[in-house]
């Protein structure tokens, strides 16, 4: 089983040294490249004014986030979704891992391992050098449904990149797990059908029936047959 975290995230800025924060997390599940139905999502006080910028991208106001938790109120619900064994997959994830480790380690915690994570942009770029990789270029190349997205959301873009990355790993033939833990084995045993054993039948031919046969072969003129029996 391949259990897979699709996340982003959405902020004040550009950089978390500059004191830029996360104000929205979005995340869901995929198991075997597909959705789960299982999810995360959270909007946070990033404890500063968000710039009118980063509202005109992701629409996220001071107003709108306000009551909403800290980071520091709300990392171990996050830590709890992603588990500690499941990969993490982010459009130009070094961005939104910067801000999560910068965050996490304000808080104590050693921050998320490299090694668990995927960034999918440079798995699109190597899938399609030289082509648009954005998520916007990579949804239409799919035929993915942009309708709902008019801003950037956390887990909106998260729920559009986990339709991309199905794609990206080959598309819905995922779904069928032929061969996995058995399942595909036991599929086929349900579908098999047993039949009876029947011996073949001999059929006798007339003798009329054989002469006219001999008589038909012998004004064939270069028969394909011959052409190849005298080829061997």
């Amino acid at each position: 089983m391949i259990r897979e975290i699709i996340f982003d995230t959405e902020t004040t800025g550009f950089k978390p040294e500059e004191g830029h924060k996360i104000v929205e997390i979005g995340a869901i599940e995929m198991i075997n490249y597909l959705p789960t139905g299982r999810h995360y999502h959270v909007y946070l006080n990033p404890e500063r004014p968000i710039p009118a910028e980063a509202t005109a991208i992701h629409g996220i106001t001071d107003e709108m986030v306000k009551d909403k938790p800290v980071f520091s109120q709300e990392f171990t619900n996050f830590l709890d979704f992603i588990c500690t064994d499941s990969k993490l997959v982010a459009h130009n994830a070094t961005f939104d891992m910067q801000f999560l480790n910068y965050e996490l380690k304000q808080v104590g915690h050693p921050g998320i391992k490299n090694n668990r994570v995927i960034d999918s942009l440079e798995v699109a770029r190597r899938k399609f050098p030289g082509a648009p990789a954005n998520l916007d270029a990579l949804c239409r190349r799919f035929d993915i449904d942009l309708s709902a997205r008019e801003l950037h959301g956390a887990l909106l873009d998260a729920e559009l990149l986990g339709s991309v990355w199905l794609e990206l790993n080959g598309g819905r033939q995922h779904g069928l797990d032929i061969g996995q833990n058995g399942a595909g084995e036991a599929a086929g045993a349900q579908n098999k059908i047993e039949r009876p054993y029947r011996a073949p039948r001999v059929f006798d031919i007339p003798e009329e029936e054989k002469a006219a046969h001999a008589a038909l072969l012998e004004k064939l003129k270069e028969p394909l047959w011959k052409k190849t029996a005298d080829s061997v």
